[in-house]
């Protein structure tokens, strides 16, 4: 990609010097007891239960961990300390990339919006190392990137990019730029009022057809990053040869089809939230083939 010297992002905030950690050892997927406990004690014995947790979690000041073990929180209480940041010259020039990329799909966006007589809401970028805490709550790195609604930010650990070149088989700058220009599609959901329209659905529906609807979402955020590089191709002569190509290796290594014949040697299409291989490839091509943002209607497609 012909990416350096090309301006940057002022909506970048770095948090790696920060350390996100977990008061009282219970972590983002802590241990939740409350059923188990309903299921030995009962009704009254469970009420009894939460009765003393409460009493005790005031008494010690170690409440909302405490219910959160419980599963009576939303999220485990965390705690925030700096440390000296350290990045070696690669991981500066990195952050720099991000920055440019995310630069890029600010301009792509915005124009499309002005075309609509629409002002784009620009989102938030925030970088960080091994866990963060967000609106949606504490995240490890573990998930990958991800985007949150709820302050509409996006939110990367650069370490990602180390996986997917080396785990999941897909180097090169423009398949890390195609995970922030899905992170960005996200965003463009949630101006749109597609996020909230599936969430209130997804609510409503078993776990496969919820799943369904997750996949639909995840795939129209490949169209939309593909619209980016339509424009970013077109407009800025920003992509170089073999670019696209790299961003295909990526949306295919990501393909919940591959993920799930690595991890369990079988595949599970009920359990998809995100899409197979060759449709996160697909949709990625619809975007850049057409930059036309009525393409990525996803839903209208079974």
């Amino acid at each position: 990609m012909r990416w350096k010297g090309r301006p940057k992002s002022s909506n970048i905030e770095d948090k790696r010097a920060m350390r996100t950690s977990t008061a009282g050892g219970v972590g983002r997927d802590g241990l939740r007891l409350l059923p188990l406990v309903f299921r030995f004690l009962g009704f009254k014995g469970t009420l009894l239960v939460i009765v003393c947790v409460v009493a005790y979690g005031l008494f010690t000041g170690n409440l909302d961990n405490m219910l959160y073990a419980l599963g009576l929180g939303d999220s485990p209480p965390t705690s925030v300390s700096t440390e000296t940041l350290n990045q070696t010259p690669q991981e500066k020039e990195l952050v720099e990339f991000v920055s440019v990329i995310l630069a890029d799909t600010e301009q792509t966006w915005s124009s499309i919006f002005q075309e609509n007589d629409e002002q784009y809401q620009e989102p938030r970028l925030v970088l960080f190392r091994g866990a963060v805490r967000s609106a949606c709550g504490t995240a490890q790195s573990a998930i990958g990137p991800f985007y949150c609604p709820a302050d509409q930010q996006i939110y990367l650990d650069l370490n990602f990019f180390d996986q997917l070149k080396n785990r999941f088989k897909a180097p090169g700058d423009f398949a890390q730029a195609y995970v922030i220009a899905h992170e960005v599609g996200h965003h463009i959901q949630t101006l749109m009022g597609i996020s909230e329209k599936v969430h209130t659905a997804r609510s409503r529906l078993n776990e496969k057809e919820a799943n369904k609807l997750s996949v639909k979402q995840e795939l129209q955020a490949d169209c939309f990053a593909g619209i980016w590089a339509n424009h970013a191709n077109d407009q800025r002569q920003l992509l170089e040869t073999g670019d696209i190509e790299e961003g295909l290796r990526a949306a295919s290594a990501i393909g919940d089809d591959t993920l799930q014949k690595k991890s369990q040697g079988y595949v599970s299409p009920d359990s998809f939230t995100h899409g197979s291989s060759q449709q996160r490839m697909q949709w990625f091509k619809t975007g850049f083939e057409t930059g036309d943002i009525a393409r990525c209607n996803t839903f209208a497609n079974s």
